[in-house]
């Protein structure tokens, strides 16, 4: 069984301030001079404060994100703004048992939750096989005898944004009201995509970071 901490990476991005500054200016021109470069930080802020979000939607930022299933669940509720796309058990026997432990607890805490996670496991194992053994198909077994793994199982899935919808969940989940755990995924992505510098003014106008590229937040 291995213990860790959920994880984060960003896989690549599509885009940048200038894709969604030239997807607002499709009406008129999208020629690109050195003056209209200029006007980019205030067209976009403009766009942002007065609620012009299509050009918004012209970028993508693509996320692999190892997390226990509570986490998981609130990436997968944003499915209708993002694709997500996951490991699954249904499939695949889950050999790795990954396990997320709880950082804030304390170590005898820890200690209880990994030894009980390890009995899960072994049940889970120990009953897929013996399904098998019994006539059941490999198929059936495997996506029945999931049924043991709870919560703290981690899984890890492919997840991709567009800025626009990228921004609504920073805003919901890296949030003072958002569990812990999916308030640290939210986080985490927030830093790598600044971290990319494709996106500097983007994150200004949508006040996700200060004037320093600083990342702001938790959101209220």
């Amino acid at each position: 069984m291995i213990t860790q901490d959920n994880s984060v990476i960003l896989v690549g991005t599509y885009g940048s301030d200038e894709t969604h500054a030239l997807s607002a200016w499709t009406s008129t021109s999208r020629e690109l001079t050195d003056e209209k470069r200029a006007r980019i930080p205030k067209l976009l802020d403009k766009l942002a404060k007065e609620g012009h979000h299509t050009p918004f939607e012209k970028s993508s930022l693509h996320f692999l994100v190892t997390s226990e299933v509570a986490s998981h669940v609130h990436l997968v509720k944003h499915r209708i703004a993002c694709s997500v796309n996951t490991e699954s058990a249904r499939y695949k026997e889950l050999k790795d048992d990954k396990v997320y432990v709880p950082q804030d607890w304390d170590e005898e805490e820890q200690r209880a939750y990994v030894e009980h996670m390890e009995t899960v496991y072994k049940t889970y194992h120990d009953t897929l096989a013996r399904l098998v053994s019994k006539g059941m198909s490999r198929s059936r077994a495997k996506e029945s005898a999931r049924f043991y793994v709870p919560y703290g199982n981690q899984l890890t899935a492919d997840v991709m944004f567009n800025f626009r919808s990228f921004y609504h969940f920073v805003k919901l989940r890296y949030s003072v009201h958002a569990q812990l755990e999916i308030r640290q995924i939210a986080m985490k992505m927030l830093e790598l995509v600044v971290e990319t510098n494709m996106f500097p003014h983007t994150l200004k106008a949508f006040g996700l970071v200060d004037d320093s590229l600083n990342v702001l937040g938790p959101f209220v």
